[in-house]
């Protein structure tokens, strides 16, 4: 028996990184994963290796439609929807004073409108399933403000209060809703020209009090237990994945 027997999910954002990994590990727990995203190419490719288990499905998480499209199909392969994993997102880099109004609506309608659709979307087929689980990511920059970052660590602040909003109107439905809030890990995303995690970001890892950066196995393992019965008295909660860097600073009086 494995953890998530008889869960049908949908992630966002599955083609790669954490939403990969989040997929994969679902599915070894027993769960039917509708792995969506805007990259169909490596979404099928991605689907396909997972097996019978999996289906991918287009998804722009902007477009309401796109999100009534997905939750038929999963619907139609797997039945009512009660699993959701608002995984997709885009950053942004740039001081304030020089980020572009457009680039700044773009990221919050990514990061946060998609998550509000999904939800929305999502909530009526777990009401028919008897209930179900949302976890939104989000991210330590969620949880303090970061510099160049200031599009993204608003999308992710809005985040937070969008999800203890929608526990509490669908807890009655019996829907639990929580958030995870990752430092930095190591996807094709933060492998940007922003980051490089062997030279200048090593410096920052190694003052983490654990001093690695994070894989996408080690969200994975923490979104798997949010939607699983183990955590059936967990909602509106904030679960912060980052090595211990919202602890504090490990060097800032180290004299070794």
């Amino acid at each position: 028996m494995g953890r998530l027997d008889g869960r049908v999910a949908i992630i966002s954002g599955a083609a790669r990184g954490q939403g990969e990994a989040e997929a994969r590990r679902f599915v070894d727990e027993g769960a039917k994963v509708i792995v969506a995203d805007v990259l169909d190419d490596a979404g099928r490719t991605v689907a396909e290796s997972i097996g019978d288990g999996a289906r991918f499905e287009h998804l722009d998480v902007t477009e309401e439609d796109g999100w009534r499209a997905v939750v038929a199909a999963a619907e139609e392969a797997f039945g009512p929807v009660t699993t959701l994993v608002n995984n997709a997102g885009i950053l942004a880099f740039g001081p304030v004073t020089r980020q572009d109004a457009a680039e700044f609506r773009r990221v919050l309608d990514v990061n946060v409108v998609g998550q509000f659709l999904g939800i929305k979307t999502v909530a009526p087929s777990m009401t028919r399933a008897g209930g179900g689980a949302i976890v939104n990511i989000s991210s330590n920059a969620g949880m303090e403000g970061l510099p160049m970052l200031a599009a993204y660590s608003s999308s992710k602040w809005a985040i937070r209060g969008l999800t203890r909003s929608a526990a509490i109107d669908l807890g009655r439905a019996n829907i639990r809703v929580n958030s995870v809030h990752p430092g930095g890990v190591d996807t094709p995303m933060t492998r940007g020209d922003a980051t490089t995690i062997d030279n200048e970001m090593g410096k920052f890892y190694d003052r983490l009090p654990i001093k690695r950066i994070g894989t996408v196995d080690d969200i994975a393992s923490v979104v798997t237990f949010l939607v699983s019965d183990e955590a059936s008295y967990i909602t509106g909660a904030e679960f912060v994945v980052d090595g211990g860097h919202l602890a504090g600073d490990s060097g800032l009086l180290d004299t070794k």
